[in-house]
Formats: structure tokens, C-alpha cells, sequence
């Protein structure tokens, strides 16, 4: 097993500078997925990782090796792809065991090898069918089974939940969870699918246009997100932004809704200025529904989307469409009225120039 370290990564293509300037740590044993937005760089950085793509600038180290001018074949990494790329002549065993034969082991350690991890993902009743008679999980859970024989010092996964339909993907995603418990080896996963990112990670990096935007825990970065972008891309429903204004000790929205900064902020309303423009941002389930709260704003439902355990509310909130989730005993109509108010110490303001956090 072994840590990652990065230090003052550049890539580019051609004139185009896809990773302007990165540094990170992954620890040995730990699991971190790398999210964001299509083009933000994840991908090119695993492709760094396993040693497809070159480095314009800086240093990948493996362990203890730097590992820059390290042939792929000889990184002792394993990566799942997307596209799972089996061999469509082999069995499933030998699919397992083609990598392990090529390093010229022994029949029956390679044997060994295959049913343990075959066993391990539940596909030993699979062994000697071929990829075109699995399904699209089975497929994956093979391609996991041809990386974890090798036994390698970094597990690399590049989307491979992303041809598979929702109900099978959460299946396999609890799945490789699971399996990253049981092997305790270092792994690295790409999504753009904060779903995915939450619901797996040890630790999870957001990435925007090849820079690193923040670096915590599934709690850390939902609970205190850095900024705007992150607040916005981790949770689904994403985060309702709303412009305002502190005036006399009141978080006053551009619609005339105010509410008592005190209230929201118990502790942290003395850092914010009087007068001060800030973008107040609240997650859909921090709305909470305060028929008897003098405090709470009326808000006119526009739509509704029913979700079985919770509904989805669309209202307008100084002047921006915003979005609540209520409980679905309210069984709101368009056109009701609701009222509502942010939960305290739930609430995140920003600095609307640079979607920086203020508190």
C-alpha cells in the first residue's frame, strides 16, 4: 500500500493549461474521490496518477518514488475504467488472470488469486462466462476483480459507476465502499456525481478548472463549504443563493424579508458589517416550516415536486426562484402560501464578488 503525494502539478495541452497549479496528499489506506463539474481536470489528474498522461511541471510520488517518468506498467497501480474494458474473447477468468499471467505466475497462486476475489464480489458463479453475457454490473464488478488480483498500491477508478442505471449504481457503489473497508488500500475515485462523492469518500476533493477549491470530509465540505462553488455543487438539491444586506442587526433580503441576524447567527453575527452586501446561501432542507414563528416570511409555492419520502417546494425569494424541502403530510399546492424560515446556525453567507465564505 502506499500515500500520493502531489506537488505544484502543471499540465497542459498544447496552449491550453488544464492544471494550472495543484498540490495534494492522500494518505495510505485512505479513500478520496475527486469531484466537479465535467472539464474541472479530475480525470486528467488520474490519468497523471497511472501514468498515461505525462506532467509538464512539478512532482507525482508514489510512496516514497517519485514516479514522473514511470512507465504506467510499472506504477503498481490497477484503474477501473468507465467502459470496463474487458477483453470480449476471454471468459471472466481470464480476463482475471491475463495480467497475472503476463508477470509469469504460477498457475495456482493465479488460481487462488481469482477465486478470492471472485468470491470477495460475488461473481465465482460467473468465472467462465464472457463479458456479452453480463449484465452492465456484473461487467464492473469484473473489472474490479481484474484490478484487486494484482494486489496494487493505489486502486485508480475513473467513473465507473457511470453506465449503470440509478438502482444498480448504488448497489455497486456500496459495493466498492465496502470493498475499500475490506482491502484498506489506498484509492482514488473520479465523479462528477456529489452523490456518489458523499456517500463513499473518506475525504473528498472539489475541483473547478483544474484547481483545487477544498479538501475534507463529506461532512466538512456539506456543513462548511469554502465557497460559492462548492456550497452550490455539494448537495441535490444545490443550495439556494439569495442576495442581502446587514442593516441594524437584520439580514434583509432585496424583497423587504428581513430576519434577526442574532436569530440565524447566534454566534457569528458580530463578524458580519453593518450595511455590508453578502449572498446568503441556505440548503433546500434548512427551510423550516413555522406556521406559529412571527419571524418567518411568507412564501408563494410555484411548483412542486413530490418525492415520496419529502417534496420539493419552488417559491421566490428576494427575488431569486429558491427551493425548500418539506415534509409531504404538508401536501402543498402551487399557489399556497408557506411560512418559512431558515434554521439557525444552518445558514452560510458569501462574498458576493468572490463567493468566498464570510461565516
Amino acid at each position: 500500500m502506499a500515500s500520493i503525494r502531489i506537488r505544484n502539478l502543471v499540465k497542459r495541452f498544447g496552449n491550453v493549461t488544464v492544471i494550472p497549479d495543484l498540490s495534494l496528499d492522500i494518505p495510505d489506506h485512505e479513500f478520496v474521490v475527486l469531484v466537479g463539474p465535467s472539464g474541472c481536470g479530475k480525470s486528467t489528474l488520474l490519468r497523471i496518477l497511472a501514468g498515461l498522461e505525462s506532467v509538464n511541471e512539478g512532482d507525482v510520488y508514489i510512496g516514497e518514488e517519485r514516479v514522473n517518468t514511470v512507465p504506467a506498467a510499472k506504477r503498481d497501480i490497477a484503474m477501473v475504467f468507465q467502459d470496463y474494458a474487458l477483453y470480449p474473447h476471454m471468459t471472466v477468468r481470464q480476463n482475471m488472470a491475463f495480467a497475472l499471467e503476463m508477470r509469469g505466475m504460477s498457475k495456482a497462486e493465479i488460481e487462488e488469486r481469482v477465486q478470492k476475489a471472485a468470491k470477495l464480489l460475488h461473481i465465482d458463479g460467473l468465472l467462465d462466462r464472457r463479458p456479452k453475457a453480463l449484465s452492465g454490473g456484473q461487467r464492473q464488478r469484473v473489472a474490479m476483480g481484474r484490478a484487486i488480483v494484482r494486489d496494487p498500491k493505489v486502486f485508480l477508478f475513473d467513473e465507473p459507476l457511470s453506465n449503470l442505471d440509478a438502482k444498480l449504481r448504488a448497489q455497486v457503489r456500496a459495493e466498492i465502499k465496502a470493498l475499500s473497508q475490506q482491502l484498506r488500500t489506498t484509492m482514488v475515485f473520479v465523479t462528477h456525481d456529489q452523490i456518489e462523492a458523499m456517500t463513499m469518500a473518506d475525504r473528498i476533493v472539489v475541483m473547478q478548472s483544474g484547481v483545487i477549491q477544498q479538501v475534507g470530509s463529506p461532512e466538512e465540505v456539506y456543513e462548511k463549504p469554502a465557497n460559492m462553488f462548492v456550497a452550490g455543487f455539494i448537495g441535490s438539491p444545490s443550495m439556494n443563493f439569495i442576495p442581502a444586506r446587514m442593516t441594524d442587526g437584520e439580514i434583509c433580503l432585496e424583497d423587504g424579508v428581513s430576519f434577526p441576524a442574532e436569530r440565524l447567527f447566534p454566534v457569528r453575527s458580530q463578524a458580519i458589517e453593518a450595511g455590508q452586501p453578502l449572498t446568503l446561501g441556505v440548503r433546500p432542507e434548512h427551510f423550516l416550516f413555522a406556521p406559529d414563528d412571527p419571524a418567518a416570511f411568507k412564501a408563494q409555492v410555484s411548483l412542486v415536486e413530490p418525492l415520496g419520502s419529502d417534496t420539493l417546494v419552488h417559491f421566490t425569494a428576494g427575488g431569486i426562484d429558491a427551493v425548500a424541502r418539506v415534509s409531504p403530510d404538508l401536501r402543498p399546492k402551487p399557489g399556497d402560501v408557506l411560512p418559512l424560515i431558515p434554521a439557525p446556525n444552518k445558514v452560510h453567507l458569501f462574498m458576493p464578488e468572490t463567493g468566498e465564505a464570510i461565516c
